[in-house]
């Protein structure tokens, strides 16, 4: 795990995904603004300089196309003859492939990154001037471009992405034999009703981490939890909150974190975050592919497999306990800005919803700005997203996991998102 992260190891479960129809109505999306005092800040300090960062580097306009002749009105209309000066071609991109331990980049023109000019850069900057909250973990290369970063994160979108283009070289990511094509999923941050003690219509405990716990050495499986009383010892006290159903906290456990909403004795309710603090160590098992190899279900999604309950309560501990991997967790706090993100990746920086991706760390650095295409019956997206997350299932030079961001809606989405993916780097000249 990152020092100060929260997920390289959080999220293994992903080699499925799944979701559920939750009671719960969804939480707002991500804010995609960041505050009007941090903007007001970077504008007093960085106006005065913006224009040279990106005049530095801009290529110049294109050439206007020249109008076609009109005819004389007493000619018959026939096709114009004189030829049209074309636009100046994009100059053939050049430098060396560079190769790292899962992938080679191959280097590429921005033309053959279709649709960055139409994308909403401003939400991918948020997520950038996160990363840059962790500056000195980044590549030397990439933490150099943070002054310009902040600094920009006022301008406009034609000013940042006429710096991209001056600053940075895209390379379409590659396995190491040359494949270009890659898998695309997406994960969450569940949202789950929970009371602080158990009661009628809440007994499913979610534990802080034993004591016994030591760190990579298996412990009790799932299972061992439930039934043996050496096991339900060490766990005594260490609740953290009680939910009402046990697969909402076993998606709970799945994603690695997620936020709780207890109702207070005044009526009201207060949200904090579930963190991930830890795991038995025990292998992870999906429940998901348990009911296909079977041939129990055809459909493996959270509401496939809660309606397979709802026909067969007996066999629920059964099913649960195919998944000998428990999650523990911590509270933190949330506040009205943490509730604007989610929670910390592997990079050590709060995610952002729709721009944040989890990668393999051998095809690419934290902190790697990356251009984003994938299409298929779930969703199409043309985005610039930042790498910020792992996972143990994300492995592989093309392969990505898409934050989602929290609640019902994100979770549908990370259900069954499971589609084609292609990926360029934008790295520093």
């Amino acid at each position: 795990m990152s020092g100060g992260g929260s997920s390289p190891f959080l999220r293994p479960e992903n080699m499925v995904h799944q979701t559920m129809a939750t009671k719960i109505n969804p939480a707002p999306r991500a804010s995609s603004n960041i505050s009007v005092m941090g903007r007001f800040r970077l504008a007093c300090g960085g106006l005065a300089i913006l224009g040279s960062l990106v005049a530095c580097g801009s290529a110049p306009p294109l050439p206007r196309e020249a109008p076609l002749p009109v005819a004389a009105p007493q000619a018959p209309a026939t096709p114009a003859t004189t030829p049209v000066p074309l636009a100046a071609p994009e100059p053939a991109a050049t430098g060396p492939v560079l190769t790292r331990a899962r992938s080679r980049w191959v280097p590429v023109t921005w033309s053959e990154l279709a649709g960055l000019e139409q994308d909403n850069l401003d939400q991918a900057w948020n997520a950038w001037l996160k990363s840059c909250e962790r500056s000195a973990s980044l590549p030397q290369a990439l933490g150099a471009l943070c002054p310009q970063v902040r600094v920009l994160s006022i301008a406009g979108p034609q000013q940042q992405y006429a710096w991209l283009q001056s600053r940075l070289q895209p390379y379409r990511v590659e396995s190491l034999q040359g494949e270009a094509r890659g898998l695309l999923t997406a994960y969450f941050e569940p949202l789950v009703d929970a009371s602080r003690s158990p009661q009628p219509g809440f007994g499913v405990p979610l534990y802080a981490p034993p004591a016994g716990l030591a760190n990579r050495k298996p412990w009790y499986t799932r299972q061992e939890m439930d039934t043996l009383p050496e096991a339900q010892t060490a766990l005594k006290g260490r609740a953290v909150a009680y939910l009402a159903d046990p697969v909402d906290a076993l998606i709970l456990q799945i994603q690695g974190s997620g936020r709780m909403r207890v109702q207070q004795p005044d009526g009201s309710s207060r949200t904090s975050r579930l963190a991930f603090a830890g795991t038995n160590e025990q292998p992870y098992k999906s429940v998901g592919k348990w009911l296909l190899d079977q041939g129990l279900v055809k459909d493996a999604s959270w509401p496939g497999i809660k309606a397979w309950l709802a026909q067969n309560p007996q066999r629920q501990q059964e099913l649960l306990w195919s998944n000998p991997r428990m999650v523990f967790f911590r509270e933190e706090p949330l506040s009205d800005m943490d509730a604007d993100y989610g929670p910390r990746g592997a990079q050590g920086v709060a995610l952002t919803a729709g721009r944040s991706i989890a990668i393999d760390p051998g095809s690419m650095p934290y902190g790697t700005p990356v251009w984003l295409v994938s299409g298929g019956a779930q969703t199409q997206l043309q985005k610039l997203v930042i790498a910020q997350d792992t996972g143990s299932a994300i492995t592989g030079a093309v392969r990505a996991d898409y934050f989602a961001g929290w609640g019902a809606q994100a979770g549908e989405l990370a259900g069954r998102l499971k589609q084609p993916l292609q990926m360029w780097v934008l790295w520093p000249k």
